[in-house]
């Protein structure tokens, strides 16, 4: 009897592979950083070999640590960063282009035009998204009309779209399989959530010929198997989710009304709706949290373009950290008389402010600002923007009731954070005994379809709280701090 589920987890910095035992335990993890590049102001690009090449590699090391083969696998899970876009020669496998990054934003100027031309309200009503170049559907766009024979390749059927999930799955099954799952499509700005289906309508406003699109699945289905080359030996691809829904699964959020968050180069809040798409009043976006024998699971999800990476900042950029753990250790430190408030707009803001154009700032700096109070206003900004994405919620929702949060990715280590973060946001913050939720929900997804995990609310019972951060500060301080803090963004604000 097969003894693990493989969770590959490709992310915006770094890949990882992780096996799984059936009680969820981790038994192995391997993880490669690879380069970012940044070609131009607000262009974000991976070369795509280096995000294969990672993967390939991760695997084979989780395999190697745990003195396993990939027969020992029961099945293989993937789970992404969602919205990056890659396009790819469908007889070579060669993409055309460097994956371009969710984070990037050359799709500034589609998007604006498409909003004088109207067409906001129909994407919004079909997809669930707003008009930015956060989402899939203006890259595509953008690498048609500026890549050389692009567009004719692809009205040929020459050429494959994918987000790194499709991109993964057709390299792991050497060619034979371009799919994604319901969760990836609902994130290209193409794709009806309600229909469930790519959008011609949609398609034909952004020039995108049908032809370049993948199947799209359930998040538990079987999706081929990889290619005996690659792992000498063969086992099923039977799970695939965009990150962020992938920890919505793994922090087992299955009943309406849960929530987590999750802390990694963004931040990324999603609430479970239930059966019915909740459309937002206050710019949260509507999309699918999973899909299961054929029914979505709707959510609203909150977008923060920068978490984690504002701490890498801290640390590459300005140096005056070594590691990413040393943050919160400085930021305690910080004089707690000086209020300084960090806005951390590097690539514009996400929700609820949609704004592409603005960029960073600090405000309150005083002679006697160093490096503690900077981390401080760092990891703040976070908490900060986690609260704008709780209160545009509980708006959507009509319900001002106290919400648990549960949260994961790298900065939930963090203490200090944690406790910031419960206390700015007046709510209690649930850290899990497994971190990895992300690549816990890819696992569990090929898990299930296999008979190697159990049902949602079965597996809702193997969910374990490590530590409960309450809040404790008085109230007006908090509520004081948040108005500092609207104060210093509709500073950074552009005038749109």
């Amino acid at each position: 009897m097969s003894r693990y589920i493989l969770a590959i987890d490709q992310g915006t910095t770094s890949s990882r592979a992780i096996l799984f035992d059936q009680s969820t335990k981790i038994i192995s993890v391997g993880q490669q950083e690879f380069p970012q590049h940044f070609p131009d102001s607000g262009w974000v690009e991976h070369d795509p070999d280096d995000i294969w090449k990672t993967v390939l590699q991760t695997c084979r090391s989780a395999l190697y640590d745990a003195k396993a083969t990939i027969n020992d696998v029961a099945a293989i899970g993937i789970t992404n960063q969602r919205e990056t876009t890659v396009i790819w020669n469908r007889d070579t496998g060669e993409p055309i282009y460097n994956a371009i990054v969710w984070q990037d934003r050359r799709g500034s100027p589609l998007c604006q035009k498409l909003k004088d031309a109207g067409h906001e309200a129909l994407f919004s009503a079909k997809t669930g998204l707003l008009l930015d170049p956060y989402f899939s559907g203006t890259k595509i766009a953008w690498l048609l009309d500026n890549v050389d024979g692009a567009r004719g390749a692809a009205e040929a059927g020459k050429l494959a779209f994918g987000t790194i999930d499709s991109y993964l799955l057709w390299k792991l099954t050497g060619g034979k399989v371009h799919a994604t799952d319901a969760t990836n499509a609902s994130r290209t700005l193409i794709y009806d959530i309600h229909k469930g289906e790519w959008s011609k309508e949609l398609l034909d406003i952004l020039n995108i010929p049908a032809s370049l699109l993948p199947e799209v699945k359930d998040s538990s289905a079987d999706f081929g198997e990889v290619d005996p080359s690659l792992f000498g030996g063969v086992a099923k691809i039977c799970g695939i989710a965009g990150d962020q829904q992938a920890a919505t699964v793994g922090q087992a959020c299955f009943e309406p009304g849960m929530m987590k968050s999750t802390y990694g180069t963004g931040c990324f809040a999603i609430l479970n709706t239930g059966e019915i798409p909740i459309t937002s009043n206050n710019k949260m976006l509507t999309t699918i949290a999973y899909q299961l024998n054929g029914k979505p699971v709707y959510a609203l999800e909150g977008s923060i373009f920068v978490a984690g990476s504002a701490v890498q900042w801290l640390r590459d950029g300005l140096g005056i950290i070594d590691d990413a753990a040393q943050s919160g250790e400085l930021a305690a430190q910080a004089d707690p008389l000086q209020d300084v408030i960090m806005v951390p707009a590097f690539v514009g803001l996400g929700a609820p402010y949609w704004d592409a154009e603005c960029r960073g700032a600090i405000f309150g700096l005083t002679r006697g600002t160093g490096p503690k109070e900077i981390a401080k206003a760092a990891l703040e900004s976070v908490c900060f923007q986690t609260r704008d994405l709780l209160d545009a919620m509980k708006a959507d929702m009509g319900s001002d009731t106290q919400t648990v949060l549960r949260v994961d990715g790298g900065m939930v280590v963090s203490d200090w954070t944690m406790q910031r973060l419960a206390d700015l946001l007046g709510a209690p913050v649930d850290r899990p005994t497994v971190l990895e939720t992300t690549a816990l929900g890819a696992a569990y997804l090929a898990g299930l379809h296999v008979g190697f995990y159990p049902e949602p609310k079965e597996f809702a019972q193997m969910w374990m709280r490590e530590n409960r951060f309450t809040p404790s500060m008085d109230a007006s301080k908090k509520d004081a701090a948040y108005v500092k803090w609207k104060d210093a963004v509709s500073r950074t604000l552009s005038a749109q």
